[in-house]
């Protein structure tokens, strides 16, 4: 049997290490197994699934303001 430590997977497949993290959150049984095929994780910042045409809205100040 092949023992692999974390160093060594986080350099291999880091995609891995998530999965695995979120398969031990998920319900043990169909559910879970239907909800983790639907998981699509990604190593970088850059994946498929960008927003179509993020607007940026600006913030005057942080703090939340009521109107009179």
């Amino acid at each position: 049997m092949k023992v692999e430590t974390f160093d060594q997977l986080q350099r291999r497949i880091p995609e891995r290490i998530i999965e695995h993290a979120v398969r031990g959150m998920l319900p043990k049984g169909r559910l879970g197994r239907a909800l983790f095929n639907h998981l699509k994780v990604y190593k970088g910042p850059d994946h498929p699934h960008e927003a179509q045409k993020p607007v940026e809205l600006p913030i005057r100040d942080k703090r939340i303001q009521k109107e009179k």
